[in-house]
């Protein structure tokens, strides 16, 4: 190539540029890995993996790897997770989600996937979670997905912690969901307390819950405690599960395999939403037998 034409070719890049600023900025969308393995994978019997699925490019998947295990005897329950801080992006829970995946549930988070090291950016809102489940629905009647017929579309969880707790709690309404899970949040005496983006929430939304509920908060030093605990008192129509463990705000998400927070989570959503009968044990009997472990305190009420 000549000295002209290289001269050319670079002019007409700066002028796309130029006149296109989001050119220059564009990533290379061979530089994005579309999946990768956290961690190990899980604890559980299903190796799971985060994906970007091309159908859904505004959430994150997490899944068993292999999906050739699931079908019509044994389908995927859908966990829709809104993130701490209303972000558009899963990156502080990367390790608890593929852990509760392990276990055999298709878990759609909102924002892009992560990629290493990244901690995403811009905020959310509490229509995604409801747009998680739509697409799962759709999948698993699209015949040219790899999830048809693996989902269980009529269990479904929403769940999110902080930020993303306030809007799992403006979308429990839906009739589609099974159960409710509520991560370091409650609901501002002020609605919203006065912070742009955050759902603007009152206490009458509880009365709007139709499913069973669980709780989980860092202890007194988490400063959704108050809010979460009363949230708590004020839930008498559905069964409501509180658990406490004394780590601050930050529950235990980032530790491996999302430490003593995801053993309590998967075995709820395994009881809720796959009908786990021993998994169930830890938040039945009187008392429940998650109060035997050291690292809890608990409540519940309208609970066998």
């Amino acid at each position: 190539m000549t000295t002209k034409m290289l001269l050319s070719a670079f002019l007409s890049l700066s002028l796309l540029s130029l006149f296109n600023p989001g050119y220059a900025q564009r990533p290379s969308t061979s530089a994005q890995t579309p999946s990768r393995v956290v961690e190990d994978g899980g604890t559980g019997p299903f190796d799971a993996i985060m994906l970007t699925e091309t159908t859904l490019p505004t959430h994150t998947v997490f899944r068993p790897k292999d999906l050739s295990a699931f079908g019509k005897k044994n389908k995927l329950p859908i966990i829709a997770w809104g993130n701490g801080a209303c972000a558009n992006s899963p990156w502080e829970h990367v390790n608890f989600l593929s852990e509760i995946s392990s276990y055999g549930f298709l878990v759609v988070a909102i924002g892009p996937m992560p990629q290493e090291g990244e901690k995403g950016t811009g905020k959310s809102t509490s229509s995604q979670l409801l747009d998680a489940i739509d697409w799962a629905v759709t999948q698993n009647k699209d015949k040219k997905s790899p999830y048809y017929n693996k989902i269980d579309i009529t269990k479904v969880a929403v769940s999110g912690m902080s930020c993303g707790g306030l809007q799992t709690l403006e979308v429990a309404s839906d009739p589609r969901v099974s159960t409710v899970v509520v991560y370091n949040s409650g609901i501002f005496s002020t609605p919203g307390n006065g912070r742009s983006g955050m759902p603007n929430l009152t206490k009458e939304n509880l009365r709007k819950i139709h499913s069973p509920t669980l709780y989980m908060l860092g202890g007194e030093k988490d400063i959704a405690y108050a809010n979460g605990l009363d949230d708590y008192e004020r839930i008498n129509h559905v069964p409501v599960f509180m658990a406490n463990m004394d780590v601050g705000h930050a529950g235990t998400y980032s530790q491996p395999h999302g430490g003593e927070f995801a053993k309590v989570a998967t075995a709820w959503y395994q009881w809720q939403l796959k009908g786990d009968r021993t998994a169930s044990r830890l938040f039945t009997g009187e008392p429940a037998g998650l109060s035997k472990n050291p690292n809890w305190r608990v409540e519940k009420k309208n609970m066998p």
